[in-house]
């Protein structure tokens, strides 16, 4: 094969391989959904056998390739790029894996006022209006549960948000305030 073909293919792999794995790190940001863990950790895997005999054969082409030794290795060396890439995507997916992302939002009529999530740790929000969102990003330090504090004209009103969290138990959660339990965790 030419130095050519395997610095295209070199620069081809390592693009689809980032590409593919920002995509997977990209829906469980967005979902929290522990099967792309899994997928994730299979296609980190696949993704380094195959990137590890490219740089393998790039290396080799380059030592009998004088002509084109420092384009291999510049393409050998930016295939290298994307393990701090995967060793950072891999950082931030073990932090929303400690994290619940609750997004609250006041389905009353009312403006709810003295807002508190508590539990793993306490939030508080001055007040929500009606069809109004907030979004809470909560450490879970260990076994706790999340409930929600308010008052709607007045009146002081808990609900249950989640029952049970712990490490490893990252979630994004919609939870609706109207006063009436939700499916919780």
């Amino acid at each position: 094969m030419k130095a050519n073909n395997y610095i295209s293919t070199g620069k081809l792999t390592t693009l689809i391989t980032f590409l593919i794995g920002a995509f997977i790190f990209g829906m469980y940001f967005l979902t929290s959904n522990n099967t792309l863990l899994f997928v994730g950790y299979a296609y980190i895997l696949l993704a380094a056998i195959v990137n590890v005999i490219l740089l393998f054969a790039i290396v080799f082409k380059s030592k009998s390739d004088v002509i084109n030794r420092k384009r291999l290795l510049s393409t050998g060396g930016l295939m290298l790029v994307n393990i701090p890439v995967m060793f950072l995507f891999i950082w931030i997916a073990m932090l929303l894996m400690n994290t619940i992302r609750i997004n609250i939002t006041n389905t009353t009529q009312n403006n709810l006022t003295g807002i508190k999530i508590q539990g793993c740790k306490t939030e508080e929000l001055s007040d929500l209006k009606p069809n109004e969102s907030k979004t809470f990003w909560i450490k879970i330090p260990g076994d706790c549960s999340i409930t929600l504090e308010y008052l709607e004209n007045g009146t002081l009103k808990k609900e249950a948000v989640a029952g049970y969290v712990s490490n490893g138990m990252g979630h994004k959660i919609k939870h609706n305030i109207n006063g009436s339990d939700k499916n919780i965790l």
